[in-house]
């Protein structure tokens, strides 16, 4: 073998192991040599690169080509699950990661996180709560516009045009606001109004930054701040060891869970992350080691004095998105963290053990932080590929192959909503089978010597020259093996399935009758016990991050496959909902929790429970998500929503409006969100409302605090009916008062997608026929609804002024109405396949713009709304709803 392929170094990492379809027939298949020289044919086909190079050609792939393989390989519909892009995944990892490292490192160097009072000459008058230095927030507070993303700032340091500047103060003189603004003070196809909105944010956030308001990280997330730059300026420019000390400790220790990790987006993301965190770290380690003005351990006694460092020298600024650089700036600003012993050579003598820096961090990355399951077993096969030829890609000589970790218990195939995932769920178990042998005792003892085991493996990979025996890996698994039939056997009595209670059970081993029940049980529902699989960690509390895509599919969809036992778990009735109770199982006190979901769960009834439990266990942070004209997800007809949840941060929520964006857009999505904290918590039904600046709450508060509802202006005269499409709402709602003509084959028929709401008289009829049309209506309906559907509850709860039923120009502007939307409406063709030829008449509402201001203005006057406010109602989204800014 040597002479015809050379040395062939030993890579290790289980991938080589024997698959489980050879475990299984390994003796029985054979595979012609044709069938391989055809696959090497086509692989030599294309030019492979294993680092991050841009792919200048068609035959150029690299590891990420993996993860595209695997997204077309699903069935998306089937499965529900979708590869989420690069963009989604950072926005979700950074805000995530980050502050809990903050949040751990600052229980570890309080006095570094607390600004630091003194006196301060301001006009000659003592300011004695002036904060200066010492405090991390203060790089906030000398550099915000570093921390504003470059796309908020867009035409900040331009005057306004006069004719745009009047409007800012007086709203009769908005009229160029609809107008497509000039380049060089807009993003592109922003019109003047989104300039303007833009441009005042950027200014308070400015000046929040400059007077040092913000001081806490989470409040990085609300103000929608770079959050990546501004923790490596942290860590690359702290003064004291203490500071750095804790920065590493938090680093090296987070433990981030994708807990339907399919092949590997979220992870790839946290580990991009962490990668440069880690690298800032040993670079400044290096300063306090090698440079003797900033080094505590050289020449100097333990406790000496702080050095006497200009309060104002500049701090190094360095974008994350360069590569690091070996040194720091000769004069950092003081972040003060104290002073500690010197363990920071042996840290950067382990690097001396690998290959170089790059793989080392790497190296620590996926061995201690990383963490993934999913039901697919291809996919974590692929999860693992990824993982491996990234580290493999930063060696540069055969020669520095070192053996690759072995991460088959850091990411593992299993169902994630089947089997034990706490202690008090397996003691519920055990106790319930009268435990005369104490069994949980047993089944503890156990899980402690598989964690001991787990800790000296990963340790073995890590510390101990990377050598991984092949015998203490069996060991570990045989004693994994042993716990996972023991709770098998508990588990699957409550599916009313029997079992042998088998101990000494190796993987993949077979029994005697290969189709009973319980073998039957064990293929179709993978059970996977996050207690004995992740015993420390959750022995600690649970995961400090947990990030993901889940599924968005039925669980009526999946019961065919398996069924969930626990009855907590099934509400919400998707396994999306249920993927998100479960994470808060696995998550502790200082958690943080992203995931990105249909709009389904912060905005409809089914959703209640799930919400409630998140509402109560963390401040809530969620972004929503059309799909017209853009989407996140190709070939995704799905609305969503992306949520983060800070166990820290208990009570308080921040929303963002109904974002809709067009494809130029997409790269500076994430950078312009704007969250608004939704402080009066007042709404018409248990959902989280969609609002992104105060002026929208104030307009929802308004309407909710009206006399009656639309619900009481309900009745039975059959001649007083509204006619509306109930699904597929987009820019407009139409409700009309003839319904809409229809003829299938060429014969007239009626609709299936209409419905029909009945009034109590014809006056009422013409109020509610002009509020349902309304810009008015269509705001709120778009602050509490899925965005999709339009059902009857999203009509009665909306209310109404008293006033409003008396007031007799809302028949005159009815009759208008209708009358336009007749005038302007065309006939779309559809070929269905069982119905055949369908015609049906449709509605340009953007054409009836005039008129539905003209009620909205009348409707304003009921209301009591403000002309700020009435302006905002009648513009809102205006640049989608009218085709505006192209």
């Amino acid at each position: 073998a040597r002479r015809l392929l050379g040395k062939v170094p030993y890579l290790n990492g289980g991938i080589f192991q024997q698959h489980q379809l050879e475990e299984l027939y390994g003796d029985s298949i054979q595979i012609a040599d044709a069938a391989f020289e055809k696959l090497f044919n086509f692989f030599e086909a294309y030019q492979w690169h294993l680092d991050e190079r841009p792919l200048r050609n068609d035959n150029e792939i690299n590891p990420d080509v993996l993860g595209y393989i695997f997204e077309k390989y699903i069935n998306q519909k089937q499965m529900g699950a979708y590869y989420t892009k690069e963009d989604i995944t950072e926005y979700i990892s950074k805000n995530t990661v980050i502050p809990f490292l903050f949040d751990a490192a600052r229980k570890q160097c309080r006095i570094a996180f607390e600004p630091v009072r003194t006196e301060t000459r301001v006009g000659g008058i003592s300011d004695p709560d002036a904060p200066v230095g010492g405090s991390v927030w203060q790089l906030l507070r000398d550099h915000p516009d570093r921390y504003i993303y470059d796309a908020v700032k867009t035409g900040a340091e331009f005057d306004l045009p006069e004719d745009i500047a009047a409007g800012i103060d007086d709203v009769s003189k908005r009229g160029l606001w609809n107008t497509p603004a000039p380049d060089e003070y807009a993003l592109p196809t922003e019109i003047w109004r989104e300039v303007v909105a833009r441009r005042s944010r950027y200014e308070s956030i400015h000046a929040k930054l400059s007077n040092g308001e913000i001081n806490d990280i989470n409040a990085l997330i609300t103000h929608n701040l770079d959050i990546r730059q501004f923790a490596q300026d942290v860590i690359e420019n702290c003064e004291g060891p203490e500071l750095l000390r804790a920065f590493w400790k938090a680093i090296t220790q987070v433990t981030i869970l994708d807990p339907t990790c399919g092949s590997g987006a979220f992870l790839f993301a946290a580990l991009n992350i962490l990668e440069p965190l880690y690298e800032a770290c040993l670079d400044r380690m290096e300063i306090f080691l090698d440079d003797p003005q900033y080094n505590p351990f050289r020449n100097t006694p333990q406790h000496a004095p702080p050095r006497n460092v200009p309060q104002h020298a500049p701090p190094r600024l360095q974008t994350h998105s360069n590569p690091p650089r070996q040194h720091a700036s000769k004069n950092p600003p003081r972040l003060r963290g104290g002073r500690g012993g010197n363990d920071f050579r042996k840290i950067l003598g382990r690097i001396e053990q690998h290959p170089n820096r790059r793989y080392f961090i790497l190296k620590s990355i996926i061995i201690n932080n990383l963490y993934g399951v999913d039901i697919m077993e291809e996919a974590i096969e692929i999860c693992k590929l990824r993982l491996f030829l990234k580290m493999v890609a930063q060696i540069d000589k055969v020669e520095q192959i070192e053996p690759l970790p072995d991460i088959d218990f850091n990411i593992q195939a299993g169902n994630t909503l089947v089997g034990y995932a706490t202690y008090d769920e397996v003691e519920k178990a055990v106790t319930g089978k009268l435990d005369f042998d104490k069994a949980m005792q047993r089944i503890e003892e156990k899980a402690e010597d598989v964690e001991q085991l787990f800790n000296l493996f990963r340790q073995q990979q890590t510390e101990l020259g990377g050598a991984v025996r092949s015998d203490d890996k069996e060991a570990l698994q045989d004693k994994l093996n042993e716990l996972e039939a023991e709770l098998n056997f508990y588990l699957a009595g409550e599916y009313g399935v029997e079992s042998k209670h088998l101990t000494n059970v190796n993987r993949g081993a077979q029994y005697n009758n290969s189709e009973n029940a319980y073998q039957k049980w064990l293929s179709s529902h993978k059970p996977f016990h996050w207690f004995i699989e992740f015993y420390g960690i959750l022995k600690e509390g649970g995961f400090d991050v947990i990030i993901g895509n889940p599924p968005y599919v039925e669980y009526n969809a999946v019961k065919r496959a398996y069924t969930v036992s626990n009855p907590e778990l099934i509400k919400g009735g998707n396994v999306h909902s249920m993927i998100t109770y479960r994470s808060l199982l696995l998550s502790h006190d200082n958690s943080y929790l992203s995931l990105i979901v249909p709009i389904a769960l912060p905005s409809t009834d089914r959703m209640m429970d799930i919400r409630k439990i998140l509402t109560n266990y963390a401040g809530i942070w969620v972004s929503n998500y059309a799909i017209r004209p853009g989407k996140l997800f190709t070939g995704a007809e799905q609305r969503l929503s992306i949520f983060i949840a800070s166990r820290r941060y208990k009570k308080k929520m921040f929303t963002t409006k109904y974002t809709k964006w067009n494809s130029e857009e997409r790269n500076y999505l994430f950078n312009c969100l704007q969250y608004h904290e939704w402080s009066q918590r007042i709404t018409l039904r248990n959902v989280w409302p969609k609002f992104d600046i105060s002026v929208a709450e104030a307009i929802f508060c308004k309407v909710v605090k009206q006399a009656i509802s639309i619900a009481e202006c309900l009745g039975n005269a059959t001649s007083c009916t509204l006619y509306y499409k109930n699904t597929g709402i987009g820019y407009y709602i139409v409700v009309t008062q003839q319904p809409p003509m229809c003829y299938i084959n060429g014969k007239q028929s009626s609709s299936s997608r209409e419905t029909t709401l009945v009034l109590m008289d014809q006056k009422v009829l013409s109020v509610v026929h002009c509020v349902l049309n309304s810009s008015l209506f269509f705001l709120v309906y778009q602050q509490l609804s899925n965005c999709r559907d339009f059902n009857p509850s999203d009509i009665h709860i909306f209310r109404l002024p008293k006033s409003l039923l008396s007031e007799p120009a809302l028949q005159n502007l009815s009759e208008q109405l209708q009358q336009s939307l007749e005038t302007n409406s065309w006939f779309q063709t559809r070929h269905q396949q069982q119905t055949g030829e369908v015609r049906i008449q449709s509605f340009t509402p953007a054409l009836s713009k005039s008129i539905i201001d003209e009620i909205d203005r009348l409707l304003g006057q009921h209301y009591g709304f403000t002309d700020e406010e009435l302006d905002f109602i009648i513009n809102y989204d205006i640049k989608y709803r009218m085709g505006l800014g192209n």
